[in-house]
């Protein structure tokens, strides 16, 4: 039974630190979004291509990172644990790709070169895009609250 415990512990204990990362580049994200929505294009700030960049290499890390990493590894331990939280992520998963696949056009748009008219939607584009990175995080903190940070105690002990 230690041996279970330390196994679990190895295999679970860096998805904690993986976690505490992600959301602090989820923070970083979205100061880079709020710097961008709050950008003036005609001002001494730094060039307006160079903050939607900086934003969209953000937005694009955060997401991916979630997909091919956190998502992955949350499903790994609900599949470990078998307390009928994988059933969660199964509901929600789709709903992130459907986010994720929103981001990503929102990156297409704008990430290299955009022309005059799109970047006269970028105010609404920015608008668009906060709301769905606010739903966005609402469902990764259920998926992390349900999928992980129950499990924290026994991965501990």
């Amino acid at each position: 039974m230690l041996e279970q415990c330390k196994d679990a512990q190895e295999r679970w204990g860096g998805v904690h630190q993986m976690i505490d990362k992600w959301l602090n580049d989820r923070q970083a994200l979205i100061v880079r979004f709020c710097n961008l929505s709050a950008s003036r294009p005609l001002s001494d700030e730094t060039p307006l291509g160079q903050s939607i960049q900086a934003m969209c290499e953000s937005l694009i890390d955060y997401c991916s990172a979630g997909h091919f990493e956190i998502y992955e590894q949350l499903m790994a331990e609900a599949r470990e644990f078998d307390d009928g939280s994988i059933s969660l992520a199964d509901e929600l998963m789709p709903r992130l790709e459907e986010l994720t696949g929103k981001c990503v056009d929102f990156n297409d748009t704008y990430d290299k070169h955009c022309t005059l008219d799109q970047l006269a939607k970028l105010p609404e584009d920015l608008s668009s895009l906060g709301e769905v990175m606010e739903e966005r995080f609402q469902i990764e903190d259920q998926l992390i609250e349900k999928m992980h940070n129950v499990h924290r105690e026994a991965v501990a002990s």
